[in-house]
């Protein structure tokens, strides 16, 4: 290889440095390509690096902050080359660490509360940490439970995302990590760490320290240990959380991630951390929530307390907004509050129903959905509230929400009066000097409304009781009707492919297995188009040996599938969509010749011209044509064009190119032809047509008269002789009767 010529190799630097009789550490860490020399196994890098003095300077750089005067080399690239070289998960660095006591106890004196916590080294450290926790996992636990303070420490760090992370980790909320190594985990299990996670809501007041308390229990509550799952849903420990929770000293920020922790004991496989939350387009149409019964039991106790303070909003100041102004905005523990109301009504507990109808919840709610029409949030968790009330098997919930929170007359009272109410004691106020803008929860009712109906034709008192409104009635022929036919976005004319109108789903991500065509079968039958030469390409010599190629030659997958329908599908109209619900619709080398003999345009179908001076002639009896050349060669001889020149007696010539040819009206089905071994010819001399000059190839009969295209093409090439190696001048005719030699 070139790059063992002399001259041309490069010795790495770190080679060089290692050549030398004095070097240090240093000069090691500040060389670039230590890195990829470490993951190469560089041996004699290894064996310098194992040492315990050198494991020890890597720690140090790790957990000691650089001196205001050092250079940036010691404050940034020295810590950070001394973390990669520990998760290059070298097995030999790793284990010189964590068997040695006092180098772990270096390591983790970075959890000391009188040591620096910057934001960098901590991400260093939770880095290190990790790397030993799956790559040396019982040796880490093992002196974790012999130093147990760690798990106090880290909790008290917790404000640290990267320090939470650690913390996850560490208590079993990595699912795969728990199952291989049971054992040696199962002592925290008898540590009091979701008490003194808990207990973080109350001791301070850092948003950050709450958010990642949250998000510390959230993740027990998905993946934690039997003992600390049973622990975390306990009616003790959410008495616990809520006591901290509604205390009226504590910030709003406790009140927000205490029910995010509470969310995510009701249902935890929904996604929310901390202050963040991720609205899943499908969580309005997810399963029903599962919690334990005394789960939802410890929370309806302290729920009367917390509906309370749906009618305080901490916000006193007055928002201003493009539309008017919020005295007062609704606020984030509100909105926590009904999020909180909505993950309960999906856990169908009937005990949590009639609690909810007792303290009058749904009511309060409803009224917060109309005086706040701009919050979208709200909407969404208030219409997924009244999608599990209609939902309920509970029919004393559903007259609740009908009769005593009155749902169909707040809906038609806000249909007959679109625009934003300008009454000065509303909390949605608009703008003063300009027009009051139409209400922006007009889609959100028109879905409940359309919820409503859906319901009554399976729930008799539903059904009755809209009857009974005649105003919902008028107001369901006269708009509610029309406007779902105008925003039926499947009957849009929009530019949109017809074929799309049939969806019943607007999403590109859904699966391909309820179209309505099989993918599988597609593919399949896709690849032995191309097995067989189907498709294939006339220059190519390969064609005819497609059946020797590799089976990734000729594979198609269903996505290769599904690009191939998609390009074709979207310039095909739905009257000729059978081609891809059939699965039949590729044949092997019997079905071909059938098939061509239905859809050639003109395989063997003489032309008028050539019939009637084919006629004059029929007792002469011409020779059939023969040719022992492929079907290949047929293609050829068919598509490819015929240079011009003059007609002579010997030879037939074309006289325009093939862009010219255009079919006649009186085409006929075409056949197929045979090609048989070539006979003698005949001792009479041939009939020439006077006036027409016929081309006759393989396939093809191409008929000229005063150099103009007549009719059929047939064009028939007639074989070379015997003799002299060019083609007979008697060779190039066919009876057209198809009759045999004379």
């Amino acid at each position: 290889m070139f790059w063992r010529m002399t001259g041309l190799s490069t010795t790495s630097p770190v080679e060089t440095i290692l050549d030398k009789e004095n070097f240090t550490l240093e000069e090691l860490l500040d060389e670039d390509e230590i890195i990829q020399e470490c993951k190469a196994l560089n041996n004699r890098l290894i064996n310098f690096l194992r040492e315990r003095t050198q494991v020890e300077q890597l720690v140090r750089y790790i957990v000691e902050e650089a001196p205001e005067d050092a250079e940036k080399g010691r404050t940034f690239k020295f810590p950070f080359i001394a973390c990669e070289i520990f998760t290059c998960e070298v097995d030999i660095i790793l284990k010189a660490l964590v068997e040695d006591e006092e180098l772990m106890n270096l390591l983790f004196s970075f959890l000391e509360p009188e040591h620096p916590h910057s934001a960098l080294l901590a991400g260093y450290f939770s880095k290190v940490v990790v790397c030993l926790l799956l790559r040396k996992t019982v040796p880490l636990m093992n002196y974790i439970q012999s130093h147990q303070e760690i798990i106090k420490k880290l909790v008290d760090l917790i404000g640290i995302t990267s320090i939470m992370e650690v913390l996850i980790r560490l208590i079993g909320a990595d699912e795969h990590l728990y199952t291989s190594y049971v054992d040696s985990m199962q002592w925290l299990e008898d540590t009091d760490v979701l008490e003194m996670i808990v207990d973080k809501f109350s001791s301070t007041d850092c948003p950050e320290v709450h958010a990642n308390a949250a998000e510390a229990l959230c993740a027990i509550t998905r993946y934690a240990p039997p003992g600390l799952a049973a622990k975390i849903s306990s009616p003790s420990f959410i008495a616990r959380l809520f006591r901290h929770a509604l205390e009226d000293s504590r910030p709003n920020s406790v009140l927000v991630h205490s029910l995010s922790v509470c969310i995510s004991l009701l249902d935890p496989k929904r996604q929310t951390s901390g202050t963040y939350y991720m609205y899943n387009r499908q969580s309005t149409h997810g399963p029903a929530a599962s919690a334990k019964p005394e789960t939802v039991e410890g929370m309806l106790e302290s729920l009367g307390n917390l509906l309370k303070l749906l009618n305080v909003s901490a916000e006193v100041n007055v928002l201003l907004t493009t539309y008017g102004k919020l005295q007062p905005p609704l606020g984030k523990h509100r909105l926590k509050i009904i999020e909180f109301i909505s993950v309960l009504m999906t856990v169908s507990s009937e005990a949590a129903e009639k609690e909810l109808i007792r303290l009058g919840a749904l009511r309060r709610i409803l009224e917060l959905f109309f005086e706040y029409p701009y919050n979208n949030f709200i909407h969404h968790h208030i219409e997924q509230i009244i999608d599990s009330c209609l939902e309920s098997k509970n029919s004393s919930l559903i007259k609740h929400v009908l009769e005593d929170c009155l749902l169909v007359r707040k809906i038609l009272d806000a249909e007959k009066n679109c625009a934003l109410d300008s009454d000065p004691k509303n909390p949605t106020v608009p703008a003063e000097g300009r027009t009051a803008p139409r209400i922006g929860n007009v889609g959100h009712m028109t879905r409940i409304a359309n919820k409503l109906i859906e319901k009554g034709t399976n729930n008799s008192f539903i059904e009755s009781y809209l009857q009974g409104d005649s105003e919902w009635v008028e107001w369901h022929t006269d708009v509610l009707l029309k406007r779902n036919t105008l925003e039926n976005v499947y009957q849009w004319a929009c530019g949109r492919p017809t074929t799309l109108h049939d969806r019943g789903r607007d999403s590109d991500d859904e699966d391909y297995q309820d179209r309505d065509y099989d993918v599988a079968a597609l593919a399949n039958n896709l690849s032995q188009a191309f097995r067989y030469g189907i498709y294939e390409n006339d220059d190519n010599d390969e064609g005819h040996g497609s059946l020797e190629r590799d089976d990734e030659d000729v594979y198609f997958d269903d996505e290769s599938a599904e690009v191939v329908i998609s390009s074709l599908r979207l310039g095909d109209d739905q009257e000729s969509g059978s081609l891809f619900t059939n699965s039949n619709w590729f044949a092997f080398e019997e079905e071909r010749a059938d098939q061509e003999q239905s859809t050639s345009a003109v395989a063997s179908s003489p032309s008028p011209t050539t019939e009637s001076a084919a006629g004059g002639g029929s007792g002469g009896g011409d020779d059939d044509v023969t040719s022992d050349k492929n079907d290949k060669d047929v293609v050829d001889a068919a598509t490819s064009e015929v240079p011009e020149s003059k007609p002579g007696p010997d030879d037939t010539v074309i006289g325009k190119s093939t862009e010219d040819l255009k079919p006649s009206e009186s085409d006929k089905p075409p056949e197929w032809i045979e090609w048989r071994e070539s006979v003698e010819p005949s001792g009479e001399p041939p009939i020439e047509p006077p006036p027409v000059t016929t081309v006759e190839s393989a396939e093809t009969s191409v008929s000229l008269s005063n150099g103009n295209l007549d009719d059929d093409i047939v064009p028939k090439v007639p074989p070379p002789s015997a003799a002299t190696g060019k083609p007979d001048e008697n060779d190039g005719k066919t009876d057209a009767g198809g009759g045999g030699p004379e």
